[in-house]
C-alpha cells in the first residue's frame, strides 16, 4: 500500500475549526441544549476539539459524549467473534437536545445508521446531525452529512485512514491506495 496525503496537518486544523464555526452559525438559531456526541475512536476526539473550539470562540460550552456502536452493527458476527465493546458515556439528558454525531470517514452510511440507532435508545432528541471529517463517498444508505471537512471519490479498493494526535501522534488524513 502507499499513502497520499489528502490533509495535512495545517489543513486538518483548519477543517476543524470551519466545521466549529458552522454548527456555531446554526446553533445561534435554537435554545435547544447542544451536544456532541462523538462515535469511537477518532470521533470522540473530534468532538473534543469541536467542542473547545465552541466554548472558546463562540462562548456555547457544548455537552459531550462518547458513544459505542459495537453492538449496532449490522456486521457484528463478520467482525469478531467477540467484539470488543469499550462502552458509551452521555452525561446529558438525551431528550430534547440537538445532537451533532461526530465521526471521522463517512463511507457506505452503516455506522451513522447504526449510531442513530444507538442513540435513539437513551432518548428522543430534537434534532441529531451528523459531522465527519472525510466524505468518502460510496453510500449504501440514504445518509448525508450536514458537516463536511473535506470529500474525496475513492474506489472500493482504497482506504481513507484518519490520523489524531491524541491517538496516532499526529493529524493528518491519508489515501491508501493498493499496489497490488
Amino acid at each position: 500500500m502507499t499513502d497520499s496525503v489528502i490533509l495535512d496537518s495545517k489543513e486538518f486544523h483548519e477543517a476543524v475549526h470551519r466545521l466549529a464555526i458552522e454548527i456555531s452559525e446554526r446553533i445561534e438559531t435554537t435554545d435547544a441544549p447542544l451536544a456532541l456526541v462523538g462515535i469511537r475512536t477518532r470521533g470522540v476526539s473530534l468532538s473534543r476539539r469541536i467542542a473547545r473550539y465552541l466554548q472558546e470562540k463562540a462562548g456555547r460550552k457544548p455537552a459531550l459524549g462518547v458513544l459505542d456502536i459495537t453492538l449496532y452493527r449490522d456486521d457484528l458476527t463478520a467482525i469478531a467473534d467477540q467484539p470488543i465493546v469499550r462502552g458509551t458515556q452521555l452525561p446529558f439528558v438525551v431528550d430534547n437536545a440537538w445532537i451533532v454525531l461526530v465521526d471521522d470517514v463517512l463511507y457506505t452510511g452503516r455506522t451513522a445508521r447504526a449510531a442513530i440507532t444507538a442513540l435513539i435508545d437513551f432518548g428522543r432528541p430534537r434534532k441529531i446531525e451528523l459531522l465527519v471529517m472525510v466524505d468518502r463517498g460510496g453510500r449504501e444508505l440514504p445518509i448525508h452529512a450536514d458537516y463536511v471537512g473535506t470529500s474525496v471519490e475513492t474506489t472500493r479498493e482504497q482506504m481513507v485512514n484518519l490520523l489524531v494526535d491524541e491517538e496516532d501522534g499526529r493529524d493528518e488524513v491519508l489515501l491508501a491506495e493498493s499496489t497490488e
